[in-house]
This record gives C-alpha cells, structure tokens and sequence, in this order.
C-alpha cells in the first residue's frame, strides 16, 4: 500500500472541491452527511454520563441539575467559537491549526500535542473499560484479550478508510441516542405515573425538593458537581475535526454548532432529570459504582434484566469514544506533521486518503497505556490519567483565546466565509474565559482536582517550552511544513 505525500491543503473546500476533495492525494472527503450528522449529536454523550453521573448526583443532589447546565453552557459557547472558525475554514487541525495562526506555532504545537496525549490515553481507558465488560460476558477470553481485539478491530477500520470511521460511529452513536431517548420517554412517563405495570408510583418532581431540598449540601455543592461532570463532555469538538474529510464541510460544522444546545439540553439535562425526580437523590442505588444512576432508575421501574441493557449500552459508548479517540488522534497527528511539528510520516496518506502512519503511531502509544494499565495502574498509568486529566480545560480556554484573533482575521481576510457567529463578541468570549479560569482555580481546592490541575499544567510547561525552543531553532519545521509556514501554517488559512 503506498503512501502518498499530503498536499498543501487537506482540508477540503465549503463546495467540496480542492485539495482534500476525493481523488486528491492528501485525506479524502469519505463522511457522510448522515456520518457527520450522528458524530455531532452522539460526540458529546460518553460512558461517564451513563456510569459516572451517580457520584455527582450522590455529592450535590438533584442540584447537579445546575452544574451540568453550567458545564452545557460552557460547551455551548466554546463550540459556538470553534464553529465560527471552523466554518470560516474546516481544516483536519481544527483548534490547533487555528491557534498555530492566531496564537503562534508554539500554540499551535502545544494544544495538538496535548490534545493528542489526552486522547491516547482515553484510548487506553476505554480499551479497558470496554474489556471488563466483554469479560464479564465470555470470562473464557482475559480482559487483557479483549482489550487486545477491540483495539485491533477499531483499528483496522480506522486504517480501513474515513468512510468505515464513519460508519462504526455512526452506529455506535445511534445506539447511545436511541437508548438516552428511550430512557427519556419511559422514565419521563414512570415519573408521572403514566406509564402501565411500573414498579415506581411515580412522584412527579417532588423528589427535586423532598429530601433536604434542592440542594442539601448547599450552594458550593453545585461547583463540586462541575468538577464531576465537566470532563464527561470531552469531545463536541470532535465534529470540527471531522468535517474536513466530509463533501460539504461547511455546512456540516455549521449544522452542529447550531445544534449543540438542544444536544446538551436533551441528553444531559433531560436524562438526568429523569434519574432525579424516579428516585431520591439519596437512594444508595445511585451511588453504586457496579450499576450507575440509569441502572437504578430503571431497575426502579421494573425494567427487567436493566442492568444487562444498560451494559450494552455503556459497551457501545466505550466502543464509540474508542473509535472516536483513535480517529481524532490519528487527525491531529496528521495536522501536525503537516506543520512540521511531528515526524513528516505522519502527513503521508495511503491511495485511500488514510494517515497510516499517524493511526499506527497513536495506536501504538494507545497499547503501551494499556499495558501500563494491567501493570502499574496505580503508579505508571494513574500518572499518565492525572497529567491528561486538565487538558480538556487548556483546549477550551485556548479556543476562546485563539477566537479573540481569528475573528479580526476572519473580517480582514475573507469576510464572507464569517457564515457562524460568535454571539455577543467579545464579551461573551471574555465571560467564557472567566468560565473556565474559576473552573481550573476551583480545582486547586479539591485532592483529586489538584492533582490533575498541577500534574497536566506541568506537562503543559514541558510542551511549551519545547515548543518555544524548537521555534528559535533553524529549519525547526520540515518539508511539509514549508509551503506555508511564511503565514503561520497554511492548513489554518482561510481559503
């Protein structure tokens, strides 16, 4: 299988023509609509809102209900400034390639590389999550094993072709809304009482106040929440990364940014409504780290065999944020290299507009945090989970950042491609950054939270400086990288 070098411009055009349309050497315009569509509706549920809501639930109360609207409305707003870039020019860098502009190289190297590493990781997470579950069904295969097939087949339908990406994705992702959906329908009928043979009388929403009220643990209950949740809407930005290889990318980004308020308002703030108003924030079946809030709901209801329904589920998710993760690594390490900021194999593509060399090297890192998983869990891998764990914050806040530049860029450049706006600019991009800022500091405040805080910044420190450094270095960008780089990178210009 050749590799072919990637052409100045990967990203393809708002009428699905140019470099990065199909037949051109570098990725391929191979997502569908109906691909796109399913990524960006089903890119921002993950196994945390199934399994990991109980915690938040348990420490706030129905309460939580206010910090995942904070965390929703942060997301909101980040996305709506990644789409105004992103439908200026899609581009397989997304955040990075823009900051690499509007910031500097050393953004623009720092943000991929980091973002690359929290998603090798979560590769790792997922892998072993997803494991234990298949293990549990077929105890004759060591999780290790099925830890070992499910990265191998992902990753095989990754190398496959962008196409085959999209369709693994868009099943997974179909399941997570078809289930989420469901459970809205059947347990929003179970609160009131409407729905025939249900075990829970049903108590309308006097369970949101009739135990301590709404917030038992008080209003600073409410930032500890935050903490919780923040993390498990990693990956809304995902779509902006995919859109580049889809035919009509503009309008893809532009649907999804558009789109992302209902998302959040549906899937997080209406499920978890659910789970709080079928039973009392205090039901110990809530807190159980074996079952998970949906579990409880619908076992409450009599949903029979709820927890094996709930398994596949949660399966699917991990197979989804897998196969998301290696995509979006493989896409970032992709844009990199392009930039002459990672090695120049990883710009190369296959006659099938793939970046081998770039899946292969993620995956690669992906397995030996797999194997540190089984190995050194709570020393090696438990390093690796806490360096990574901030990241998701440090892409937000540079988005924010990276979006008070390109906007004048945008305008000065090429005002007609300024197709999404951010709202209320700047003032909203100011109070976003704010946002996350009280975030992160809030965070110095909790054990767990400090530790990720310190630990990711310092590797932060570590990439910037090298990037600061190779910055003063001669010919410190390689080929790939050197048709563009008199402004900026031109895989982040506007066409």
């Amino acid at each position: 299988m050749s590799a072919q070098p990637a052409t100045n411009a990967a990203e393809v055009s708002a009428d699905g023509s140019g470099p990065g349309a199909p037949g051109s050497d570098g990725l391929k315009a191979g997502l569908k609509n109906r691909h796109l569509s399913m990524i960006a509706i089903g890119g921002v549920i993950g196994a945390g809102l199934f399994v990991g809501s109980g915690a938040g639930i348990a420490k706030t109360g129905p309460g939580i209900l206010i910090s995942y609207a904070l965390v929703g409305l942060m997301v909101v707003l980040v996305m709506r400034m990644l789409g105004e870039m992103a439908a200026a020019n899609p581009t397989s860098g997304s955040f990075s390639a823009y900051a690499d502009r509007a910031l500097g190289r050393w953004a623009g190297f720092s943000i991929g590389w980091l973002y690359w590493f929290f998603w090798v990781v979560v590769l790792a997470v997922e892998a072993t999550a997803g494991a234990e579950i298949l293990e549990g069904w077929v105890p004759q295969v060591p999780q290790w094993g099925w830890a070992l097939i499910v990265m191998v087949v992902l990753t095989a339908a990754n190398l496959a072709s962008v196409s085959s990406y999209g369709e693994f994705e868009f099943w997974f992702a179909g399941i997570k809304v078809v289930a989420i959906a469901a459970f809205i329908v059947v347990g929003g009928l179970a609160v009131f009482g409407l729905l025939p043979g249900s075990d829970n009388e049903g108590a309308g929403l006097a369970h949101l106040t009739d135990h301590g009220g709404f917030l038992p643990h008080g209003p600073g209950a409410i930032l500890t929440g935050v903490l919780l949740v923040v993390f498990s809407f990693m990956g809304s930005e995902i779509v902006t990364l995919a859109a580049g290889e889809s035919a009509d990318p503009r309008r893809a980004v532009t649907k999804a940014t558009n789109s992302v308020i209902w998302r959040v308002a549906v899937f997080y703030l209406g499920s978890i409504l659910v789970v709080v108003t079928l039973l009392p924030w205090d039901d110990p079946r809530i807190a159980d780290k074996s079952k998970g809030s949906y579990v409880a709901a619908l076992d409450s209801i009599g949903i029979p065999h709820a927890a094996d329904v709930m398994n596949v589920i949660v399966l699917t998710a991990v197979l989804s944020c897998l196969n998301s993760g290696l995509y979006t690594a493989s896409r970032m390490a992709f844009s990199l290299g392009r930039r002459g900021d990672a090695p120049a194999a990883f710009a190369k593509t296959t006659s099938r507009g793939v970046p081998q060399a770039a899946i292969l090297g993620s995956v690669v890192f992906g397995f030996v945090a797999v194997w540190f998983n089984y190995q050194w869990p709570d020393t090696v891998f438990q390093f690796l989970l806490n360096s990574s764990g901030a990241v998701a914050l440090f892409v937000w806040l540079v988005i924010c950042f990276t979006q008070l530049r390109m906007r004048g860029i945008i305008l000065r450049e090429s005002p007609d491609k300024l197709v999404v706006r951010m709202w209320l600019f700047p003032y909203l991009t100011w109070a976003t950054i704010a946002m996350i800022s009280f975030v992160l500091v809030y965070m110095l405040t909790d054990k767990d939270g400090r530790e990720q805080v310190l630990l990711s910044t310092a590797v932060a420190v570590v990439v910037v400086a090298v990037a600061l450094i190779r910055d003063r270095l001669p010919g410190a960008r390689g080929p790939a990288a050197a048709k563009g780089a008199d402004s900026g990178s031109k895989e982040a210009m506007l066409p």
